[in-house]
This record gives C-alpha cells, sequence and structure tokens, in this order.
C-alpha cells in the first residue's frame, strides 16, 4: 500500500509512468471506463472545495467505481467530537481508497497512519501541500512544454500560504537546470522551509512582477487566501497586489503557458483568458485525468 501525502513521496520514475498512463485514458478513455468497478473512493472534504472534490469524485466515475463521503465537515461526526483518526478508520470499512482535504497541516499524514489497507491522497492540508494539484500542474506543463528541464518558472502571489506552489516547487526541483522567480510582497514570500531544499543559485526573489515576466517560460499565479488570514484589514491590503492583464501579457514570451490552481478572484483579468498562453482552463482537464490514472496506481488496477 502506498499513500501520497507529499509530492516526494513518488519517484520521479512513478510519475512517469502516471504520465504514460494519462497518455493513455486521454488517448483511449472508453478502455479505462470499468477498470474500477466495485471500487469505492471515499471523498472527505473537510474544506470547502469545487474542482478538487468534483475532480476526484468524476475521476472515480469515469473509472467505474462509486463514491461515498462529504463535502462540508459540519455534516460528519467531527462536530460531535470524533477524532480524524476514528473517522478514518471507519472509512477503511467501507472504501478502497480516500481522498482528503482538511484545513490542518500534517492531517492527511495523521490519516495514513491511521490505516492499514486503504490508501490515504492528500487533497490539500492546510497551507502545508496539495500534491494532486501538483500532478495536474506537471501534466499541464509537460502537455505544452514537453518536459520539464530547462525551465524558469516564475510563482506569483501568495507564496507564504499557497500550498499548490510549495508542492509544485518542491517537485519541479528534482529535474534539471530549473530556475525559480518568487513574486510576491514582503509579507506573503516564501517560507525558509520550501527554500531551503532550493540551490540559491536556481531561485530569485522579487517583488515585481513586470519585472519578472520576459524571462519565464511559465507563469502560476495564485490567489491571496483569505481563509488563510487571522486578519482581514491585512488580506484587504494584499488581496489585489498583482494582476495579470493582457496589457502585462505583451511582455512575456511567446511560448510562455499561464497556469492558475483556481479559483480565481481577480488576480487575472478576464481579458487574458482569450489568450493562448493561458491554459488553467485546460488545468482542470488535465487535473481529472491525473487523478484517474493516480487512483488505478494507487489500487494497483490495469485496463
Amino acid at each position: 500500500m502506498k499513500h501520497l501525502i507529499e509530492p516526494l513521496d513518488f519517484t520521479k520514475e512513478e510519475y512517469e509512468k502516471i504520465f504514460s498512463l494519462v497518455d493513455d485514458i486521454i488517448a483511449n478513455p472508453e478502455d479505462f471506463s470499468s477498470v474500477c468497478k466495485n471500487k469505492l473512493l471515499a471523498s472527505l472534504f473537510f474544506e470547502p472545495s469545487t474542482r478538487t472534490r468534483l475532480s476526484f469524485e468524476t475521476a472515480m466515475l469515469r473509472l467505474g467505481g462509486g463514491v461515498i463521503g462529504f463535502s462540508d465537515a459540519g455534516v460528519s461526526s467531527t462536530t460531535k467530537g470524533e477524532t480524524l483518526s476514528d473517522t478514518i478508520r471507519v472509512m477503511e470499512n467501507y472504501a478502497d481508497i480516500c481522498a482528503m482535504r482538511h484545513p490542518k497541516e500534517g492531517a492527511a499524514l495523521l490519516a495514513s497512519k491511521a490505516v492499514t489497507t486503504m490508501p490515504i491522497i492528500n487533497a490539500g492540508d492546510g497551507g502545508h501541500f496539495h500534491p494532486t494539484q501538483t500532478l495536474a500542474d506537471l501534466i499541464t506543463i509537460r502537455h505544452y512544454k514537453g518536459g520539464f528541464d530547462n525551465l524558469t518558472v516564475g510563482v506569483c502571489g501568495d507564496l507564504k500560504f499557497g500550498r499548490t506552489i510549495h508542492s509544485l516547487v518542491r517537485a519541479l526541483n528534482r529535474y534539471e537546470n530549473v530556475k525559480f522567480v518568487f513574486i510576491s510582497p514582503e509579507e506573503l514570500k516564501m517560507p525558509d522551509p520550501f527554500k531551503n531544499f532550493i540551490d540559491k543559485e536556481n531561485y530569485e526573489e522579487t517583488n515585481d512582477l513586470m519585472e519578472a515576466i520576459s524571462k519565464l517560460d511559465v507563469l502560476y499565479m495564485s490567489r491571496v487566501q483569505k481563509e488563510r488570514f487571522v486578519s482581514s484589514d491585512e488580506y484587504e491590503r494584499l488581496k489585489d497586489i498583482y494582476i495579470l492583464t493582457e496589457e502585462k501579457m505583451k511582455y512575456a514570451k511567446e511560448d510562455c503557458i499561464v497556469l492558475h490552481p483556481l479559483p480565481r478572484v481577480n488576480e487575472i483579468s478576464t481579458d487574458v483568458d482569450d489568450d493562448e498562453r493561458s491554459v488553467y482552463f485546460e488545468q482542470t482537464k488535465f487535473g481529472m485525468y491525473g487523478r484517474m490514472a493516480l487512483i488505478m496506481y494507487l489500487l494497483g488496477v490495469e485496463k
């Protein structure tokens, strides 16, 4: 049994197997329509989600399996005081695999320690990691760029609490000659634990998107997350600090691609949507295919 709690739980070789499976699924989706027949996914979302939750559930249904679970912690027995470990141990009696989102960092790891037969997939734990969004990101980058080596990747916005960014940087850092540009205000800088594993010559930090955009092969935008702020005044002060517009895109490379984990608020103007370099909606489709492949891989099923 294997879990996916953080991006480095999988080797580069394992990611390649999943990428290859994704290619197969995209080319021949009908071949996979019943590979998870009689399998159940426990979809446990203790924190609000649209894309991630529905993407997981759609993935399992497209594989011929079923879904149980909840999308609101308020309807679970945690409101009665049940511990996370007890919830997971009960779910293990019902389901074959579990996708879990939780507002507390480390919750997915705790859940993985409570089970003996059910793989746990971290669908986001607080401001920590979001490895299946990273899977979607990697599949998207691979599709448009052909691979990961020798890329300059800019991540912009909330780098302090952005679990999608933490996960992506951690995963991409394993490839050859990947350079990072961290674009954020001082208050939302990338935390040291997520920079310390990168060679210093492989990243730079700036608060100026316009200064950085012309050198990027990939621009990864993110929203400033209101739910992570204790102070509403601090959120209001920082929420509109970076807004990507079509005017700014004029300074980007012709083959630069723009990603965003969504939801967006207003950090990407809608006039950017029509730019062929904007691939964030395609990214959501790749995320579904990636989760289909991941479920198959963790359950050990084949077409």
